[in-house]
């Protein structure tokens, strides 16, 4: 007797991204909730999607929490503010989605990233 044929559903991959990642290099700065008082940190820009960043950060921010981002994009004169929230950390690397790109911003965006390396 031999057995039925099973057909094998995989479930979405839950880590694939929505946007690619771009090698990026700039500053960044965040302001963030310590305790009862607003912290402004400066940072290291590593990666840049449409959707969110890679940065580095000397700070303890939880997954979950909100932060103000203030950056310029290299070769342009329009500075971003955003807010975004914190989807992962390891050490002192986070990766944040952003919460409120308005349409300019997000065009100013795409456009950098069109020049930038992907990462693999």
């Amino acid at each position: 007797m031999t057995s039925p044929i099973r057909k094998t559903i995989k479930a979405p991959d839950r880590r694939r991204r929505r946007h690619d990642r771009y090698r990026a290099e700039f500053s960044v700065t965040a302001t963030f909730l310590e305790g009862n008082e607003y912290r402004k940190l400066g940072g290291h820009c590593r990666d840049l999607s449409e959707s969110g960043i890679g940065m580095l950060l000397a700070a303890e921010i939880n997954n979950g929490e909100v932060v103000g981002l203030h950056f310029t994009l290299p070769g342009t004169d329009m500075p971003l503010e955003i807010r975004a929230v914190v989807r992962y950390r390891r050490s002192y690397h986070y990766g944040v989605e952003f919460l409120s790109l308005n349409h300019q911003q997000r065009e100013v965006l795409k456009c950098h990233l069109e020049g930038l390396e992907p990462v693999e």
